[in-house]
């Protein structure tokens, strides 16, 4: 099992998103996958439906999903919202990382 915290800033910011996509009752996926560079990226997606190969759990009011390949490096985690005058947007804090690149983007394990 793997343990991801949505903040309440983040959970309210991907329901607008869902609704204004057309997507309500969506599940969030989170993901990693190669890039960046540190060598990882995170990945967020909305998905219908669920494909049997993942974790998925209640994350603030929310299905989070995440795939098996990602939980280890995924466990842990908080997704936050950010809303500023220096830097807008989501936020990922990883526990995990042991470098990550300045732009908060990328990270390595």
């Amino acid at each position: 099992m793997v343990t991801v915290e949505v903040t309440p800033a983040a959970r309210d910011q991907v329901l607008k998103i869902m609704e204004k996509q057309g997507k309500p009752g969506s599940a969030l996926r989170l993901y990693v996958q190669g890039g960046g560079c540190s060598g990882l990226t995170y990945g967020m997606s909305f998905d219908q439906r669920e494909t049997g190969d993942e974790v998925a759990f209640e994350g603030g009011g929310l299905l989070v999903v995440v795939d098996r390949a990602s939980a280890p490096l995924l466990e842990g985690v908080q997704v936050d919202f950010l809303l500023g005058l220096e830097a807008s947007g989501f936020k990922i804090h990883n526990p995990n990382a042991k470098e990550t690149c300045s732009c908060g983007k990328s990270f390595s394990a």
